[in-house]
This record gives structure tokens, sequence and C-alpha cells, in this order.
């Protein structure tokens, strides 16, 4: 929805100047407007509606007595205005007052727009208001972020859609894991005890059955303990020692895909053993996490913790587990047909046979393993002359779907939504499928109706406990649910581990539209450890910084937030939750290559 707000530029600071400009029109002698106001004083986008309440009093004065009087209401941008229907006043001896309701159908518009209150007197026919005050500005659409599949300029092109696994692979269903080598204090010798013989023989069983490697992290902590020694070099030693491990036991990496590093002076693995920490109430690790998260130096914060209740224990519990070495890995299982059956595969798609000489599962897993779209469409479509099965329907209109996301054109994007739902209809027909209904969500949400896809989704949901499907099939629901206004619900969906940022950003926005910024920062964190170029992470920090009155962090991260993305750009521009900085010179100062400071004196004045 954000791509649909402005086109440029000087667009987005005409919605700053136009109610500066308006305001300063006219002064009356009585400020009449005086105490008009809005509740609440940001005006916020909630399900599908902007709900507010505006009100306030007209004095009464002797000499200055308004005449038929009356109070109009305007909600403008520069695309579009609706005018509401006068106020009802109602006359006391020293004051009209006026109160009203408002429920209003969000759409796009209003998110660069301003509520303005105006004021007439004299005649009625009179068309420029005596005097008018701007309520509010822009909408707070915070929800609407959440990440649903759909294509943004300037952005990776979201993966939708899910293909029906035969189980022997699963070629969108990566595997993460992680594996944690243990040290003594102070030390980056690798000790062979029972526990890291485990881990090294779970590591090896990992890559057996998943030998496809995405990406593989080596991470050398370091405790905060003083058997550690204040050298920065403890981790990267730690973590070279595990390279060198992982070569005696014959372990075999690609470099590229390798990456080795420390971290130091960090409590951010402190505060991810924190949160499965079950040893202290929820109100102390809300006083850690106040610490943890208030943007001041490594120094700072460990004098605070000290200070809290308790710490002594926390830190024999938790700090054990730094004195490690992490290894993080993300892989897949290693798809592909044998010679013979790949060349049975090639006659049949190029002859007009009855029997292919391969089975079902051979087809599903050609068609898995095949990387262009165009010739998984070949397999797929081929596949429905052999058998009637649910899974060449469905793992076609993956496809088709897939196919739109990649087209600009929207009447050649809705017709390959129109052949997709016309493929899974005929999967439907064949049996019920959790996975044919997913894709008929996604599809439904696309299309822009979210409850339809979510009464899919909820029915796909309880077909399968399968954990990878559910993994993917909640995390949709889960955003669903944060549009559709269930932010605690939503927290409730994203019980799984991820590995691709959007998923981290949609766990933070739940956590951060309930109100829980701990958690909501923790997500937001592991979003841009997940893709640092994928900007929302920072949006998100940025978010729960401005929330909390932390200026110059929530700067900093917008600052990166803006550079990621030209749609996270034009969002920080009127998004209300900053406006309480976008009048400072820092807030002009990252934005310095397209704010002129012609333009910046005039917001001020």
């Amino acid at each position: 929805m954000i791509d649909q707000l402005f086109k440029n530029i000087p667009v987005l600071f005409l919605f700053l100047l136009l109610p500066l400009f308006g305001s300063s029109i006219m002064v009356p002698e009585t400020d009449f407007l005086h105490d008009s106001k809005v509740d609440p004083g940001k005006l916020v986008f909630f399900r599908d509606s902007v709900r507010f309440e505006v009100k306030g009093t007209i004095p009464i004065e002797s000499a200055l007595s308004p005449r038929n009087p009356t109070i109009k209401l305007l909600l403008k941008s520069s695309e579009n205005s609706i005018l509401f229907d006068d106020f009802e006043l109602i006359k006391s001896v020293a004051e009209y007052s006026y109160k009203k309701s408002f429920v209003v159908a969000y759409e796009p518009w209003m998110e660069g727009s301003y509520l303005e209150v105006q004021f007439f007197q004299g005649k009625k026919e009179l068309v420029q208001p005596t005097q008018k005050k701007v309520l509010a500005r822009g909408v707070i659409t915070t929800p609407l972020l959440a990440k649903i599949g759909n294509v943004n300029p300037d952005e990776p092109i979201p993966q939708i859609g899910l293909f029906i696994s035969t189980g022997v692979i699963d070629a969108d269903l990566s595997r993460s894991k992680e594996f944690l080598i243990r040290f003594d204090a102070g030390s980056s010798s690798v000790k062979m005890n029972t526990s890291n013989k485990q881990t090294i023989a779970d590591l090896k069983t990992f890559l057996t059955e998943n030998s496809s490697l995405i990406s593989f992290k080596i991470i050398g902590t370091q405790s905060p303990e003083t058997a550690e020694g204040k050298s920065s070099k403890l981790g990267m030693d730690r973590s070279e020692a595990v390279m060198q491990l992982l070569h005696q036991s014959n372990i075999s990496l690609r470099d590229d895909l390798v990456e080795v590093k420390s971290r130091w002076n960090d409590w951010f693995d402190f505060r991810l053993q924190l949160r499965g920490y079950e040893k202290i109430s929820t109100q102390r690790k809300d006083q850690y996490y106040a610490v943890l998260l208030d943007g001041s130096d490594y120094q700072s914060q460990t004098q605070a913790l000290k200070k809290i209740p308790g710490f002594n224990q926390v830190a024999v519990d938790l700090f054990s587990s730094l004195r490690a070495a992490k290894i993080e890995v993300v892989a897949k299982p290693l798809p592909g047909l044998n010679q013979s059956q790949s060349a049975l595969l090639q006659k049949a798609l190029q002859e007009s046979t009855s029997n292919s000489g391969l089975d079902l599962a051979d087809w599903a897993i050609a068609g898995e393993v095949t990387p262009r779209l165009e010739d998984k469409a070949k397999i797929y479509s081929k596949m429905t002359e052999f058998f009637r099965s649910v899974i060449p329907y469905n793992n076609l209109a993956v496809v088709k779907m897939r196919l739109a996301q990649r087209t600009l054109d929207q009447a050649s994007k809705e017709a390959l939504w129109e052949e997709a739902n016309a493929l899974l209809l005929q999967a439907a027909k064949i049996d019920s499928d959790s996975y044919v209904l997913h894709n008929q969500g996604q599809i439904l949400v696309l299309q822009g109706d979210t409850w339809g896809a979510y009464k899919k989704l909820s029915d796909a949901s309880v077909l399968t406990r399968n954990q990878d499907f559910l993994k993917y099939n909640e995390s949709l629901r889960g955003a669903l649910d944060i549009m559709r206004g269930d932010y605690k619900l939503a927290t409730l969906r994203f019980d799984y581990p991820y590995t691709e940022p959007k998923d981290f950003f949609n766990k933070g926005l739940a956590y951060f539209l309930s109100g829980d910024y701990a958690n909501a920062s923790l997500s937001f964190e592991e979003s841009v450890m997940a893709g640092r170029n994928y900007g929302y992470g920072f949006y998100g920090l940025a978010m729960v910084a401005a929330e909390s009155a932390q200026i110059e962090v929530a700067l900093l991260q917008l600052d990166k937030a803006i550079h990621a993305s030209e749609l996270i750009y034009q969002k920080a521009l009127v998004d209300p939750i900053f406006e309480e900085i976008r009048d400072s010179e820092e807030f002009f100062q990252i934005f310095r290559t397209s704010v002129t400071i012609e333009e910046k004196q005039s917001l001020n004045k």
C-alpha cells in the first residue's frame, strides 16, 4: 500500500506545507478553535478504518459573540478529500460546544492527509472559513507494513505459494539449526568433551540430511566474566579454533558460504539467552530489557545490569553459555534425478506417450529441482496427463502465482491469478489439501480479500500438523492478524524458526503493535541480522526508539532504513510516529539528499 501514496518527493513535502500555509491566512481577534482537539491525538488505522472523536467549544463573549457559527471538518490530501457533515452546536450561557465521533473507511490517500477543523460565522454561503486549525497530520498505518507477498519497487520479489513436496526433497523449505561449541573460561582451545563431541556428531548428521548448504556462520562470543579477560581477540580466536576443528572432523565446506566472525562488548547473545530463561519473573525480565535496549554503550549497560536484584545468579546461569562459538547453518536436502531418469523425463516431455516410465514421485522431484519457472510449468503440465493427483495442479498453480509476481502489467498479473485459481479449483475437486487452501488464500491476499484469505488459511491450518507447512501458513496468517488488528494473537503465529528477514519483521511488528517493545526490538534486530539490505528491520527499530522517546537512536536507525528502500524513504516522511522529530535539524540531515534548505525553512515556519 505504501507505493500508492506518493510518486515523488515534492508531493510529500506539499503534504507537510499546505496545513502550515493555510493556518496563517487569518488571525481573528478571538481564537474560536483554541480548544478544538481530536482524540486520539494522532489518527490511527485499525482494521479497515480510521476512528476518532473531535470536540471543542466556541466562546461567547459580549463584544465578540459569533454570528451564525458553523463548525466543519475536512480530511484532505493532495489527491483527495472528505468534507464531513456540519457539527451540531449546543449553546449554553458562555459557549457553544460540539462533539462528534467518526468512523471512516480507510483509503490509501489518507496516509498523506491532514485533518482540519474549520470555523465559519456570518452569511451561510461563506466559502472561506473565518478560522481553521489542523488537528492531525497523516494516519499511522503501521499494520499495513505487514509483509503479505506484495511486490514493491526496488525491493526483492517475495517468494509466494507453496509447492507440494514428495517428502524426498523440499526445494522451498530450507532448514536452519544452531550448534554450540563451548570453551573453558578465557580459553580458545577446543576440548573434545562429551558435549562438544555430541555437537560435532549432530552437525554431521544435519549436513548429511541437508547437504545443499545455503549459509554457514561461525560466531565467536565471550562472556563478561573477569576470567574471560579484556581482549576482543578471544571471540575471533574461538571462531578460528572451531573452523580448524571442522577441518579435522572431515567436514568440508565451500569457502564462499562460510562466514567467520565474533561479537565482543555486545549484549545481543545475552538477550537471546534471557528470552528463554525461566528463573525470573516477566517483570524482572522487563527490567533487563529496559537496560539492554536503552541505546547506551556497553559499559554503561553493564553497570546498570549489575544493579538489578538477582543479577549475580542470572550471570552464573547464563554467562557460561557465552563462552562459546555458535555455528549457524542454513541448508536443505540435495535434490535431483539420476541420469537414466533424466533421459526418460526429456523423452516424455518431447513425445506424446501414455507411459513415461517415471512414477509420480520422480516427476515431482523433477519439477522441484528445475530452477526456471517456465521449465517447471512444462513438467507439471505434462504430469496432469499422466496422474490424477493434487500435486501437478497445485504446483502448476504456484508457478503461475510466481510468474504473476514478475510482471508489472496488472492485466497480465490478474490473468495469471485466474489461471492459478482454476488449477487450484481442479486440485480441490480431487482432494481436500492444506497446500491448495494456502495457495488459494495467498491469491486472495494479493487480490485484497483479506477476510476470505484468512478463512482459507484457517481451514488449511487444521488439515495438517506438518511443521514446515505451518511455519509458512501461520506466518501469512499472522501477517493478516496484524492487518485485522488482532495483535496479541499475531504474536502467537510466529512461534517458528525463521531465516527470512520479512518473517522476523512481521514478528517484530506484532510485538510492537501489542505494546511489547522488548520482544519487538529483538525481532527487528533478528530481521536486520538476517538481511541488512532489507531495511524494514531498521525501520522497526526506529519506531521502537521513537515510541520510547529515544530520539538519537530513532534517527540513527531511520537513517539506515531510508537508504535501503525508496518506499521506506517516502513512508518515513509522512509517518506520524516520527512527528515529534520531524522538525529537528537532525531529521533533515538524514534526508539531505532530497530536501533543500528552502523546503526545510518553510517547514520550520
